[in-house]
């Protein structure tokens, strides 16, 4: 996955996201929503993986996405 596809699946889940948020709209859904948010958070991630590995002189493909738990229980 290239940076410019993750970029895209951001994008689409965030304008996913602001509809949800919409007050009012018929497809708000709670559970939706947070799984949307930690699909961002795990895309963001990988994205931040792929960047650092690209920095320091290693291959970003071979950055993987890692699950929820970890991502949300971040701290750094």
């Amino acid at each position: 996955m290239s940076d410019k596809t993750i970029l895209e699946h951001i994008t689409a889940l965030v304008d996913e996201e602001h509809h949800l948020r919409k007050p009012g709209s018929p497809h708000q859904n709670d559970a939706r929503l947070k799984q949307v948010q930690e699909e961002l958070d795990q895309c963001w991630d990988l994205l931040r993986q792929r960047r650092a590995r690209r920095e320091f002189g290693d291959n970003p493909d071979a950055a993987t996405p890692r699950d929820v738990g970890t991502v949300e229980n971040y701290e750094g």
